[in-house]
């Protein structure tokens, strides 16, 4: 058995691989569509996908990712997160001026680099890359974001742990396999559904009550945005398919999009994506946020 995950040995993709498969070989992938892309071509037996954290919020790219392949949910599982900041040995925390790791790490230790003043916060594709890029560069006053895992892979040193806004930070994570005659990785008491809705008044008040009138529990309700002609819209559009092995949730992309493209005015923002804006946009930090080369 081989399962594809996102990231560099030491990623916590990687512990939640492990924890799925614990004697199962183990394939790296440098993006998420690497892993839809291993798994759909037999490269890997399946793939595990961060889906949502409880700081930073949802993973969307992945829920997209989902419609735009032919794989289904076949389990998942969570995993406690916790980051610390690692450097090359030698290093002290007040020599530190640059600190790298991936957008939902930087939001979810946004208190803790706030109380960093003029240290600047880069975002990069991986937590476990982040220290991979100090080791290979050797870059004196440099930090990253990641776990200790990391640390031990590339021979850094653990400045400091548990440094994320909240102890309780779990990442859920998504197992998914071939739609057709795929293994099976738990037992299939969960159901996700993808559907779409007519933008007029009530659509998804009668949508929900379908699931409300059964009795049946809703864990949660994610909706996306209809971007008009898209390859996606056009894959959720003829998408009415059921996958289990995930949380029984519904999903709406009723909603289109202004002419120019871009998010109407006045769609609320929940307070986890506000947090990863902010790793984004630095806005409330003296740090400046810029994506690494």
């Amino acid at each position: 058995m081989v399962v594809a995950f996102q990231g560099e040995l030491g990623a916590y993709s990687e512990a939640a691989a492990q924890r799925f498969a614990p004697d199962a070989s183990l394939l790296p992938c440098p993006s998420f569509e690497d892993v839809f892309r291993a798994v759909e071509a037999g490269t890997a037996t399946f793939g595990v996908l961060p889906i949502e954290n409880s700081i930073g919020g949802t993973i969307h790219r992945n829920y997209d990712l989902l419609l735009e392949h032919a794989l289904q949910i076949v389990g998942d599982l969570e995993l406690r997160v916790v980051h610390s900041l690692i450097a090359l040995p030698g290093t002290a925390i007040d020599q530190i001026k640059t600190i790298y790791s991936h957008p939902q790490a930087l939001a979810q230790c946004d208190r803790y680099l706030r109380s960093l003043p003029g240290v600047e916060v880069v975002a990069t594709y991986d937590t476990a890359g982040s220290a991979k890029l100090i080791k290979d560069r050797q870059l004196a006053g440099a930090a990253a974001i990641a776990s200790e895992r990391a640390a031990a892979v590339f021979e850094l040193k653990v400045l400091e742990s548990g440094i994320q806004d909240f102890a309780d930070n779990i990442t859920r994570f998504l197992v998914v396999a071939p739609a057709a005659g795929g293994p099976r990785a738990t037992p299939t008491n969960k159901t996700t559904v993808v559907f779409t809705l007519a933008n007029e008044a009530g659509a998804l008040f009668r949508a929900l009550s379908v699931f409300a009138l059964r009795g049946i529990d809703l864990t949660k309700l994610e909706s996306r945005p209809w971007f008009s002609g898209s390859d996606t819209t056009r894959a959720r559009a003829a998408s009415a398919r059921t996958r289990r092995g995930a949380r029984a949730r519904g999903r709406t992309s009723g909603r289109r999009a202004p002419p120019t493209g871009r998010r109407k005015r006045g769609t609320p923002t929940s307070a986890r994506e506000s947090a990863a804006t902010r790793a984004w946009s630095g806005r409330g930090r003296a740090a400046r946020i810029r994506s690494a080369p």
